[in-house]
């Protein structure tokens, strides 16, 4: 199993747990965090594309 795989596995844990606990606040949490990890990964992926422009 890969890296997506493992990441998968782990934001199913956190749903199952916010459902059986009524912890409803772990979800956008969760979605923020991972919304935030993204923009990272954008960020990093094309900043070398942007500085060849200027």
């Amino acid at each position: 199993m890969g890296k997506f795989g493992y990441s998968a596995t782990l934001l199913k844990e956190f749903f199952r747990f916010a459902r059986a606990h009524k912890a409803y606040w772990i979800v956008p949490l969760v979605v923020v965090l991972g919304l935030m990890v993204a923009l990272i990964a954008v960020g990093q992926f094309s900043a070398p594309f942007i500085y060849t422009l200027f």
